[in-house]
């Protein structure tokens, strides 16, 4: 049997990352943590490296962290967003015959292979997965049977609208709240999270090096 599910990972320019982390972070710091959590998630998808993998990417700094896991590139030149990104890949994965796509963005670096699974675990035959934000308000996992179940559109307010394209289908759409995959960082308060929760991912290795904790409550006083 040939493989037929695919993991997609949109990555955009990591150089020019996290812009909204300016008041906290440095561009060469926000880069570098960018790195770092596509490290994390990339190092959680690699025991579903058989299932396939794919970053989909233009940035030569991802490519190259992909080649590394021995994960695929979906090459993304003209980078036209996430949104659009994964347009795209989600288009070739259903040319290629692949029934499952499972989204994820790059900057869930408390993603557990144990979370992945359960994901696959809870999914319909047919219809959708939803892991929300810790917020509430944005998709941190969409996994969809087939493929191309749903349009996916990314950003800061995109779960009820998935949730809505997901039942709209008449198919099941399951939601499963995960507090690893919960935690995106885009704003300074997210750093304070990630630095709080429990693990030892390089993120947050990162920000306990750069005494991150300290500098957002200097910042505060000031």
């Amino acid at each position: 049997e040939g493989r037929d599910r695919m993991i997609l990972v949109p990555v955009k320019n990591l150089k020019d990352a996290k812009q909204r982390l300016a008041p906290a972070l440095t561009r060469h710091e926000r880069s570098a943590l960018a790195s770092a959590m596509l490290q994390d998630v990339l190092d959680a998808l690699t025991a579903f490296r058989s299932r396939g993998v794919a970053l989909v990417t233009g940035d030569a700094d991802a490519k190259k962290l992909a080649a590394e896991c021995s994960f695929e590139v979906i090459e993304d030149d003209a980078n036209p967003g996430e949104t659009g990104a994964i347009e795209m890949a989600t288009h070739i994965c259903v040319e290629r015959g692949e029934t499952e796509t499972l989204v994820f963005p790059g900057d869930i670096p408390l993603i557990t292979a144990d979370e992945v699974q359960m994901i696959f675990d809870c999914a319909p035959s047919q219809g959708a997965v939803l892991v929300p934000s810790a917020s509430g308000r944005g998709s941190n996992g969409v996994l969809r049977r087939p493929a191309d179940l749903i349009p996916l559109r990314f950003g800061n307010d995109s779960f009820l609208p998935h949730r809505a394209a997901a039942r709209a289908t008449g198919k099941p759409a399951r939601v499963l709240k995960l507090a690893g995959i919960g935690l995106d960082v885009d704003e300074p308060a997210d750093l304070a999270d990630l630095v709080a929760a429990s693990g030892r991912t390089r993120a947050q290795q990162l920000l306990w090096d750069w005494h991150i904790g300290e500098r957002l409550l200097q910042a505060a006083a000031g």
